[in-house]
């Protein structure tokens, strides 16, 4: 399996890091913005070929699949240009930052029958995995999910404190994570969903706090805060409230509600959810099949999002 990593931001690292523990990988080309650093990190992984084109990697021969890690706003059209060119892609979340790209997407997927996977990549984390497994055992039932995705960013940075090109977007980016999970985990479709958020940055354009609420139409319920104002701890945090026992979620990690450890280290090859990312895009092209979090089986989440943006629109 020969993979193109566009993006060689933070993300785009820790994806290099995880494609670097499948067995039969090779990552034949990086792609950045700036060929510095491109060429920075072809050189520390070990790749043959750096560039700024994207263009350029789609017409090559020594690349089967593409990962993307750029910045939002290209992401529908890059996925699109990718399986037009016979490449898989898999794009990293979100699909898209509006309803229609997210549906243009799905369409083109269908078309080509090419695997295009988006990265949700709390379906793969240890924890939310086995919080899924109990609930497909018939062992757990979810009454209300609780989450909280909290950052600092006053200042249009990355996660390693660089400048960005693009500003990151709460609803689309970092509610997507969310609103997915809780359909993936509660097998069901959200019903109800309201949105309110506070005051928009005068340079940033977007705006800082949020508040979501959803409702499936068996009742249960998902009440989700997003801030780029909080001073730490950050991250995203989830508690599940189940009819049997609460836990808690924090990335890879999970333990009870009372504070206790949950073994997750059995749950599947690797604790690391980005490498069983990886591991699901690499096994579905090589399997002929749908990946978890296929473009198809995510759509529902950007649905949602678009009803939010929506009621967010008329706010301001």
């Amino acid at each position: 399996m020969r993979i193109a990593l566009a993006g060689a931001g933070a993300f785009g690292i820790k994806h290099l890091d995880g494609l670097a523990e499948i067995d039969g990988v090779t990552v034949t080309s990086i792609v950045s913005r700036r060929q510095e650093q491109a060429e920075e990190v072809a050189r520390k992984y070990g790749v043959g070929h750096a560039t700024t084109d994207l263009g350029e990697v789609l017409a090559r021969d020594d690349v089967d699949a593409v990962i993307l890690c750029t910045p939002t706003q290209l992401h529908a059209s890059q996925a699109i240009a990718a399986m037009r060119a016979g490449k898989h892609v898999q794009v990293e979340i979100p699909l898209a930052d509006s309803w229609a790209d997210a549906q243009e997407v799905d369409r083109v997927q269908r078309e080509t029958g090419l695997v295009c996977m988006v990265g949700h990549t709390r379906r793969f984390n240890p924890s939310h995995q086995w919080i899924h497994r109990r609930i497909a055992a018939g062992e757990l039932s979810i009454q209300q999910m609780d989450a909280e995705t909290y950052f600092f960013r006053r200042k249009n940075l990355n996660a390693l404190g660089e400048p960005r090109s693009w500003t990151d977007n709460l609803l689309w980016h970092h509610a997507a994570h969310t609103v997915d999970l809780f359909q993936y985990q509660t097998g069901e479709d959200i019903q109800i969903a309201n949105a309110v958020q506070g005051p928009i940055h005068p340079e940033l354009g977007i705006p800082m706090d949020m508040s979501i609420q959803l409702r499936t139409p068996a009742g249960r319920i998902c009440t989700l805060s997003l801030s780029f104002n909080n001073d730490g701890p950050l991250g995203t945090f989830f508690r599940y409230i189940c009819d049997h026992g609460t836990y808690l979620a924090r990335y890879d990690d999970l333990v009870t509600g009372r504070e206790e450890p949950v073994d997750v280290s059995r749950v599947d090859v690797s604790t690391n959810g980005i490498e069983l990312q990886d591991r699901e895009f690499v096994a579905a092209i090589r399997e002929g099949r749908e990946p978890n979090s296929s473009v198809a089986g995510v759509l529902a989440c950007y649905r949602v999002l678009g009803v939010l943006e929506t009621q967010l629109e008329a706010q301001r």
